[in-house]
């Protein structure tokens, strides 16, 4: 880590992972036998305003807003890659101009990590209380740390994240607080 575009990625650990190479590899034929112009975008942790309700900062932001147990899966030490949506936008419309070849896959991430109990801390600082946990063993396919070497990314499309993933949370729950009125 950080991980690259051109990385070894052909031993992915889950059904996820699989289908995500599966379709750069599908991708990169198509370009190369019917000069269709494909571009692989990369998203690493995407979170934000209207947010999947299972995905975890959404679930852990109502869970403890309701003072119900979160569930932790691990210790907290996995890392991840959040990117705040808004910066994820930013990235496609770079992208949806890019013309300088028919094929590239692109990262579109923080260029940073937080772990999981930074997660949850920054979540409780938001909200303004603090998380029940509940542990749980971790998940099978789950991989310690994701982590995007966005500079190739900069280069051709001009992209970089610039939302603090405090910024982030604090953005998402003045969303989700709105939404639920």
């Amino acid at each position: 880590v950080p991980w690259r575009e051109d990385d070894y990625v052909l031993q992915p650990i889950s059904p996820y992972a699989s289908t995500k190479v599966s379709c750069e590899l599908m991708g990169h034929a198509y370009s190369h036998l019917y000069g269709i112009r494909f571009l692989s975008l990369r998203f690493f942790t995407v979170y934000g305003p209207r947010q999947r309700p299972d995905l975890a900062i959404n679930k852990f932001t109502r869970l403890i807003e309701l003072g119900e147990p979160i569930p932790v899966f691990g210790d907290g030490s996995t890392r991840r890659d959040y990117t705040y949506v808004d910066d994820i936008v930013k990235g496609v419309v770079g992208a949806l101009n890019y013309a300088g070849s028919n094929f590239e896959v692109l990262n579109f991430g923080n260029d940073q990590t937080v772990t999981l109990s930074e997660m949850i801390e920054t979540i409780e600082t938001v909200v303004g209380k603090k998380a029940i946990i509940d542990r749980q063993p971790q998940q099978p396919g789950d991989v310690p740390q994701t982590w995007a070497d966005v500079s190739k990314a900069g280069k051709l499309v001009n992209y970089t994240a610039s939302t603090s993933f405090q910024d982030g949370v604090a953005q998402f729950y003045n969303w989700w607080r709105a939404s639920k009125v």
